[in-house]
């Protein structure tokens, strides 16, 4: 949340208790009952606690304002809510710990573009098959609200195709999002945490690097290429693509070396022979479009055996000289310890030869 919109929570927190009063009781209460049990659910965004006696427990409130946090603890219906401060795009909690996440009109004040990898932290706090509940605006832009009644808030729209991909590239597994309120101005999402691996992409990316699809061993681990022979991070220090002290990180990497991680297909599998071609040219189109609307400096697939499905047949590692994404696009082999075809020393030198690409005049 950004320091303006903040300020005006801290400033108004009694104003918007008194002024905004619950409206999705009953869906709240609905909520609950598909969350995992046993596990906390977590209020993103709880403001005064309005949803705390319909979310169940055990629950977790989480606000950025001190003051909404206050209130939440003073309402009569906080008894056993922990209430915590903190960030949606820097989330405080540890992996897999959470049952379910309810998020009323929270996550529509991050700029769009931060919104990826604010879901890839939900994503990684959830537990397999937890759901979400978020609602969000309906529309398009961001900035400031027209005629709002709480000056100087940030918001961001979205339409509902464009809110769909970047949830399911976050690793949830998609209900629906359903076009909602009195005047067709909000959007609810309805999906589960998947078990795959999330999309760790934000602006300014000099690197994309895109792999073929998660291993099971990567899903559960969290980060990308977790297994044991797999090559790609001793290639990726090697290289100089990612700083020694980020590697298995993929939040350290996008935030400390600009590179970012995605796959052509998200879901996982013990291997990525059970891939289908339909599936490598559908995950195509999805990388295409991250890439028009993030600009990264080059798209690095690893693994020619997805590309040559997906794009060309004949492909050959390097820059590709035709293809369908509006940025360049560098294909390596793939860092699997089934490679042996391909030494660690080559591996090192495409990287280094992509960030060339990346790095190069435009």
């Amino acid at each position: 949340m950004d320091v303006e919109t903040r300020a005006v929570y801290e400033a108004r927190a009694g104003d918007w208790a008194e002024l905004r009063p619950p409206g999705l009781v009953r869906e709240a209460a609905a909520f609950s009952q598909r969350c995992l049990r046993g596990l906390p659910i977590v209020d993103l965004g709880c403001g005064p606690g309005s949803y705390f006696a319909s979310l169940g427990r055990p629950l977790v409130g989480l606000d950025n304002a001190r003051a909404m946090l206050h209130l939440g603890r003073a309402a009569r219906s906080a008894p056993g809510v922990a209430v915590v401060q903190g960030d949606l795009a820097q989330l405080p909690f540890r992996a897999r710990c959470l049952g379910g996440a309810w998020a009323r009109a929270s996550y529509l004040h991050l700029r769009r573009h931060d919104l990826p990898v604010a879901l890839a932290q939900l994503h990684r706090a959830l537990m397999v098959g937890a759901p979400l509940e978020m609602t969000l605006r309906a529309g398009t832009g961001e900035g400031p609200l027209p005629g709002d009644d709480f000056p100087g808030r940030f918001f961001a729209h979205w339409a509902a195709d464009e809110l769909a991909a970047v949830v399911v590239g976050a690793g949830f597994v998609l209900d629906s999002v359903d076009v909602t309120g009195k005047e067709g101005d909000w959007l609810t999402v309805r999906a589960r945490a998947g078990r795959t691996l999330p999309d760790f992409v934000g602006p300014g990316l000099r690197v994309l690097v895109c792999g073929l699809n998660p291993s099971v061993v990567a899903a559960d681990a969290g980060f990308g290429y977790a297994g044991a022979t797999n090559r790609f991070w001793r290639a990726a220090v090697g290289s100089g693509l990612v700083a020694a002290g980020n590697a298995r990180d993929p939040l350290r990497v996008l935030a400390g070396d600009r590179v970012g991680m995605t796959d052509l297909v998200k879901r996982a599998t013990p291997r990525a022979s059970e891939l289908t071609t339909a599936e490598y040219r559908a995950g195509l189109e999805r990388v295409a479009r991250m890439s028009a609307w993030l600009r990264p400096g080059v798209v690095l697939f690893v693994g020619l055996a997805g590309w040559r499905a997906a794009a060309d047949r004949g492909a050959h590692a390097g820059v590709q000289p035709a293809h369908p994404l509006p940025v360049p696009v560098y294909v390596m082999p793939s860092t699997s310890g089934l490679n042996a075809a391909t030494s660690l020393d080559e591996l090192i030198d495409h990287m280094r030869a992509a960030l060339a690409v990346a790095d190069a005049p435009a």
